[in-house]
């Protein structure tokens, strides 16, 4: 079945599904492997992974390239943040394409105006519904003619933005379902109440973005399906200060520069040490397919071609029993 076809049935039985936020390829397949049922491509991590910030210089170029590395990782369905759709009903009408070409399986498109930036950034201004409503016809009358089965989520940002409020935000989400978007996204709602009253107003299927709202109180996973959100999404690997991997990413590389390699050594001899409470994760050269390269060269070369793994020397061989490779590691 397509990842497409998946989605927007759980979306449509109310099926309540865990999706991860990621900004490149690996992080996806991390997220695959840590049991997500879904991925959301970041829009700000795209942008990040070229050095800008989430400030609308992203290229549809540089993002499809992202999505088409993503999609060939996984076996999950992928949602794409859109942003604004790169310009007017046109390039809104072209991005839908080019995603749907890229083998995602939903997309989601902001009403942001022009200048937008991230949704929990100050200083957003949003277009007029009117406006906005044209660009999400656009967006759907395309997906109905190249493929039906992609999900398309209207991105509301108007309760933080200039001039916001919860009536224009719930006004905006029924115009966003009306035009055809399949769900509405409510961005940085700032209480529970709020979002119940979006949900009870608007109706399923609603997606939010909980893991990056400063809510006072977190709903649990239960909690969340019996409000009626379909989709709980996290952000996980991003940003600096208040997120623990690249926290620990940030140490490392300080003390590293610092003290060298005695610094590499003591960061290796904690990783080894590490008290895993779900499972240990696999050797990276596995997990990223080396052994996998292997079996297609026993496929395909001629058998003095498979010596070089013997009269090699290697930190890791492909196809190596795990435990094997991971005695290679341990002259750290």
């Amino acid at each position: 079945m397509k990842t497409s076809k998946t989605l927007r049935s759980w979306y449509e039985e109310r099926r309540f599904f865990v999706s991860a936020g990621v900004n490149n390829a690996l992080e996806a397949r991390l997220a695959e492997a840590s049991g997500y049922d879904a991925v959301g491509l970041s829009g700000a991590g795209c942008s990040a992974m070229c050095g800008l910030p989430d400030a609308g210089l992203l290229t549809l170029t540089e993002l499809v390239n992202s999505v088409r590395y993503v999609v060939d990782s996984v076996s999950i369905p992928v949602t794409v943040d859109a942003e604004t759709g790169f310009g007017n009903i046109h390039a809104v009408r072209r991005t839908v394409k080019e995603l749907i070409g890229a083998g995602a399986a939903a997309m989601f498109l902001e009403d942001q105006a022009d200048l937008r930036r991230c949704g929990f950034i100050s200083g957003k201004r949003v277009l007029p519904i009117d406006e906005i409503v044209s660009k999400y016809r656009a967006a759907v009358d395309v997906r109905n003619a190249l493929a039906p089965d992609f999900v398309l989520l209207a991105r509301c940002d108007a309760r933080g933005a200039v001039g916001g409020s919860l009536a224009d935000t719930i006004a905006r989400g029924k115009a966003y379902r009306a035009a055809g978007m399949d769900v509405v996204y409510f961005e940085a709602i700032p209480s529970l109440a709020e979002i119940e009253a979006c949900i009870s107003s608007v109706g399923p299927p609603v997606f939010f973005s909980l893991g990056a709202i400063p809510l006072p109180e977190r709903p649990s996973h239960e909690e969340m399906a019996r409000m009626g959100i379909s989709n709980a999404h996290y952000w996980l690997l991003r940003p600096l200060r208040n997120y623990p991997v690249d926290r620990l990413m940030w140490e490392m590389l300080h003390d590293v520069k610092e003290r060298g390699p005695k610094a590499m050594l003591d960061w290796n001899r904690w990783a080894d040490s590490f008290p895993w409470r779900f499972s240990e994760p696999p050797h990276f050269h596995e997990f990223m397919g080396f052994a996998k390269l292997r079996e297609v060269e026993k496929a395909y070369l001629p058998p003095e071609e498979q010596d070089k793994y013997d009269q090699s020397v290697g930190l890791y061989t492909p196809g190596d029993d795990p435990e094997v490779a991971k005695k290679n590691l341990e002259w750290r």
